[in-house]
């Protein structure tokens, strides 16, 4: 499938929040499930806002949270592989589109970088 990357984003926080709702509900996953919906649906939201900057800096700084985010939910993907092991496969899919992600991200920060050298 073909997404804008603001559809993507959307799309991978909505994939999250339905792969989430599948998990079991205990004192280990609790913490887990938190942290990972804050941190998948933040960047959507990121993204959105950096597209609505009000400046470059503002922009590369919106595009440098996104590529944090979605570093940060590999990290709980793991977490919660771990805690759950029959969801390591369906962890691994997310796994990869959030590595996508943050490659996509890093890619942009660099330019912005690069732009801002030029």
């Amino acid at each position: 499938m073909n997404y804008d990357l603001e559809e993507r984003a959307a799309k991978f926080g909505e994939n999250i929040i339905e792969f989430i709702k599948k998990i079991n509900r205990n004192e280990i996953n609790h913490p887990l499930i938190n942290q990972i919906i804050r941190s998948a649906t933040s960047i959507g939201a990121n993204y959105m806002e950096a597209n609505e900057a009000s400046s470059k800096r503002d922009f590369r700084n919106k595009i440098h949270i996104c590529k944090k985010e979605s570093n940060e939910t590999k990290h709980w993907l793991r977490m919660i592989a771990k805690a759950n092991p029959e969801k390591n496969l369906e962890c691994r899919e997310l796994w990869k589109e959030a590595h996508e992600l943050t490659l996509i991200f890093a890619k942009i920060t660099k330019s912005c970088q690069s732009d801002k050298k030029n």
